[in-house]
């Protein structure tokens, strides 16, 4: 079965150089020596970029992005695709502010229904993929456009900012320069690394990504693992939206979306998790996250526009696909070789 963490050498490619480095080593490792490049290069061209306010920032904001790439990286691991990520964190931030502020319910229940409700919007993928057949892509991207699209016509896309002051104090409080949505965004990790490293049903998620057909034929119910983990993709989904709410103290049907998407899967991706199923990295998610949110803040700090960041957030995403590929074949040459 294949290891949570991408650590697996990868020799011949040179030993003393950066390239082999990076190559042989964990992927961890290339991300740490990435970030550290870009925090030097950032903190040299741009001063205010270690300021308390951006730091501040940047921590509340990467505590979402992390939650997000969680969101798809459980999906990944089975080898499909969640789409709807952002479509489910929309619903769930309008969900979250009708609860709270229409309903007037406490916000202990408000949080619990709206993961409950984000819990219930991937169930609808995973039964919908599971009933029909139809590949994970399909049934999400048309699913990413109903959730979003009732939503909105439901709120009648109108932000609800009369939310209670203590659900928005969160957002904004820390524990001494920890910013309170990171320690959420670490206890989160720590349990989805419990649960693929110390857990049956961890191993089980990741032989149906490492080959469906056999982890059936081994007994395994690749049916409701599919379901299972769309349900937790909904349900991680939502705590973002409840993160992302409590960090703006309004419900703004605006601020999810066609946003999340990309980053869904860089964090993931750039992190180790293999798109095509068996392999996660719960700490590899965390350090892309990081550098998501490192060329965004640094980019902003430096006032470039917003379309420079897609530019680098596409060329992250495909740069970390071509480099796992290229590790890939190397392992396999290595295998050939010894065999």
């Amino acid at each position: 079965m294949a290891p949570i963490d991408n650590d697996s050498p990868v020799p011949d490619a040179g030993r003393h150089s950066l390239l082999g480095l990076l190559t042989r080593g964990p992927t961890q490792l290339g991300l740490l020596i990435i970030l550290l490049i870009l925090w030097f290069v950032f903190t040299s061209v741009a001063p205010g970029f270690l300021s308390r306010f951006n730091l501040n920032s940047m921590g509340r904001s990467v505590a979402i992005d992390v939650v997000v790439g969680f969101a798809q990286m459980v999906v990944l691991a089975t080898g499909g695709m969640n789409l709807s990520v952002g479509a489910i964190g929309v619903c769930c931030v309008m969900i979250a502010g009708y609860l709270m502020q229409a309903a007037g319910l406490p916000i202990p229940v408000s949080i619990l229904l709206t993961l409950a409700f984000g819990g219930l919007l991937g169930a609808l993928n995973g039964l919908a993929i599971v009933k029909t057949g139809v590949n994970s892509f399909i049934v999400t991207l048309a699913s990413a456009s109903l959730f979003s699209g009732g939503m909105l016509i439901f709120t009648k896309g109108v932000p609800l900012n009369g939310l209670p002051a203590t659900f928005g104090a969160f957002g904004r409080s820390g524990v001494g320069p920890v910013p309170s949505l990171a320690i959420v965004a670490l206890l989160i990790g720590a349990l989805l690394y419990i649960l693929f490293k110390h857990t049956v049903l961890g191993r089980q998620i990741l032989a149906v990504g490492a080959n469906a057909r056999t982890a059936e034929m081994s007994g395994i119910p690749v049916g409701r693992i599919t379901i299972f983990v769309h349900v937790l993709s909904g349900v991680l989904a939502g705590a973002a939206a409840l993160m992302l709410t409590s960090r703006l103290s309004a419900a703004m049907p605006a601020v999810a979306g066609d946003d999340w998407l990309l980053p869904s899967f860089l964090a993931p991706v750039i992190g180790g998790t293999a798109l095509a199923g068996g392999m996660v990295s719960v700490i590899g998610t965390i350090l892309g996250a990081l550098l998501v949110a490192t060329i965004r803040s640094g980019l902003l700090v430096l006032q470039v526009g917003n379309f420079w960041l897609q530019l680098f957030l596409g060329v992250f995403l495909l740069s970390a696909i071509l480099f796992e590929r290229y590790r890939a074949k190397l392992a396999i040459r290595e295998q050939t070789r010894r065999a």
